[in-house]
C-alpha cells in the first residue's frame, strides 16, 4: 500500500508539539510513523510509551534529548535517536527554527500506550 502524507492534517497535541500522522493504520500493526514539529524554546511533555520502542530521525533543527531522566546531548539534522520502550523521554528545541523529526514506533503507536509523566496519567482511550 502507498500512504500519502497530508501536511494540511497537522494538529497540535498536549505534548506541546505539532504532529502529522504519516502511517498509523491497524493494517500495519508493527509500526507507525509520524512527523513532529517542536517550536523554538519548547520542551515536549515528559512521557513514556508503554511497550513501544521509538526512534527519532531529525529532519531539521537542533534539540536536546532526555531519555530515562538523563540528558543524552544535542541532536541535529541527520541524527537518529533510539528510545527503548517504557523509558521516560522528552526533547527541547534549542535552535532558532522549528525542530522537525520523524517518530518511528515499533509497535504501532496508539493513545493507550502514552503515559503522561508530568501529570502521571494515561491518555483517554
Amino acid at each position: 500500500m502507498i500512504y500519502k502524507t497530508n501536511k494540511t492534517k497537522e494538529f497540535f497535541t498536549p505534548e506541546r508539539c505539532h504532529i502529522i500522522e504519516i502511517l498509523n493504520d491497524e493494517v500495519a500493526p508493527n509500526m507507525s510513523i509520524a512527523q513532529a514539529r517542536v517550536e523554538p524554546g519548547v520542551y515536549t511533555q515528559l512521557h513514556a510509551l508503554q511497550g513501544i520502542d521509538e526512534s527519532y530521525y531529525i529532519l531539521q533543527g537542533k534539540g536536546e534529548i532526555e531519555i530515562g531522566h538523563k540528558s543524552f546531548g544535542i541532536v541535529k539534522t541527520g541524527d537518529v535517536v533510539f528510545i527503548p520502550k517504557d523509558k521516560s523521554q522528552r526533547i527541547k528545541n534549542i535552535g532558532d527554527e522549528d525542530l522537525i523529526f520523524l517518530c518511528i514506533c515499533v509497535k504501532r503507536f496508539t493513545e493507550k500506550c502514552y503515559l503522561d509523566l508530568e501529570n502521571d496519567t494515561l491518555l483517554p482511550n
